[in-house]
């Protein structure tokens, strides 16, 4: 939907040894040094995306450090106490930038719904339109298998497939992943970049529940293998390290790089590829020359018939008019709401169904030709 920012988008997550420079309470401080820096990123023409930790240890804060019993509604209710109180001070201190933020809760569920995770991926770059800071948590208040350590590395790494990011960078109290574990090795040795992430950089990132060292690292390395799949460039490194992100996106090499295992868009052509179309779309013939010579977004106008019933969201398969395939695609509207957009120039979405979720039926971003 509307301009491409694939290129633009950097999604960066804080992990609560970060937001707390290493104390027991959130540290402005620290918080606000990220928070300068996501600010130059922005002055820069990043679209920059924050996924957060730290809403059970604002909570403790909260709740100055109560002893509480060690189980799942006792951490609920932390989440619950702490999110407000974390995102007050995310308001507060961007606010000192005149910047508004926007708090967006999520769970594994929201991204593996195919309405909800197309819902999630509008709203997020409808506030990235706007200026706004999109900062998302996992919804622990109502997740239950979701609260562990960690967990927000594998969501921030679905947020940067969800946006079609650039780079994830995921910040933590380390400067990266060693060969080694650093906690015993007084010769551990940073690895500054892993082209493929196989079992030995998988058995270097297990030892130990600890985030303090790399057994830390195992879902880094599993937020890493999601993100680099999907042609995202992702980056381990210190968030303590002075204006560590300003750098990483200057090119300077920090932390451990993950290179993408395939190019940017041939991973998105690949993923569309694969999946088996719920429902086929008949184009007329000016329609079907324009996807072929100019690889543009198919438009309602262009839309003759469709077949099989489906979802917005759906992948369905677009052929001419003597049914030759020609593409794959993810709609952005439903077959019925299609059925009575065939036909009509975009302008006259809104006026037909009463809202719009774009101007086209398929966008080129989400299109690939077969």
């Amino acid at each position: 939907m509307g301009a491409d920012y694939s290129q633009q988008t950097v999604v960066v997550k804080l992990g609560t040894s970060t937001l707390t420079g290493g104390t027991r309470r959130l540290s402005r401080p620290h918080m606000l040094d990220i928070i300068r820096q996501v600010i130059s990123l922005r002055q820069d023409g990043y679209r920059v995306v924050i996924v957060s930790s730290g809403a059970m240890a604002a909570g403790r804060e909260l709740l100055d450090h109560a002893r509480l019993p060690n189980y799942l509604p006792a951490k609920q209710m932390l989440s619950a106490v702490g999110q407000g109180y974390l995102m007050q001070v995310y308001s507060l201190l961007f606010g000192l930038y005149d910047v508004h933020i926007g708090q967006v809760l999520l769970t594994h569920d929201d991204l593996s719904h195919r309405t909800r995770y197309l819902n999630a991926r509008d709203t997020l770059n409808t506030l990235l339109d706007y200026g706004i800071v999109p900062v998302v948590n996992e919804n622990d208040t109502v997740a239950v298998e979701e609260i562990k350590v960690g967990d927000n590395d594998n969501l921030s790494a679905q947020i940067a497939v969800l946006l079609n990011a650039m780079t994830l960078i995921l910040l933590t109290d380390q400067d990266g992943l060693y060969d080694h574990d650093p906690r015993s090795e007084t010769n551990a040795r940073l690895i500054e970049q892993v082209d493929t992430i196989d079992e030995r950089i998988i058995e270097l990132a297990g030892g130990g529940p600890s985030d303090l060292g790399v057994g830390g690292m195992v879902t880094k390395i599993q937020a890493a293998q999601l993100a680099t799949r999907s042609g995202t460039r992702t980056i381990i490194a210190n968030g303590r390290t002075p204006d560590v992100l300003v750098r990483l996106m200057a090119g300077e090499s920090l932390g451990t790089t993950f290179v993408p295992s395939v190019g940017h868009f041939e991973s998105r052509k690949r993923w569309l590829l694969a999946e088996r179309p719920q429902g086929t779309l008949q184009i007329d013939a000016g329609a079907a020359r324009v996807l072929r010579q100019s690889g543009a977004s198919l438009l309602p106008v262009g839309i003759q018939t469709t077949k099989e019933p489906f979802e917005r969201g759906a992948v369905v398969l677009v052929v001419d008019e003597h049914n030759r395939p020609l593409a794959q695609g993810l709609v952005n509207y439903s077959s019925d709401e299609l059925k009575r957009l065939r036909g009509h120039h975009s302008h006259e979405i809104a006026d037909i169904l009463g809202y719009t979720y774009g101007d086209e039926a398929i966008h080129r971003d989400n299109l690939v030709l077969v």
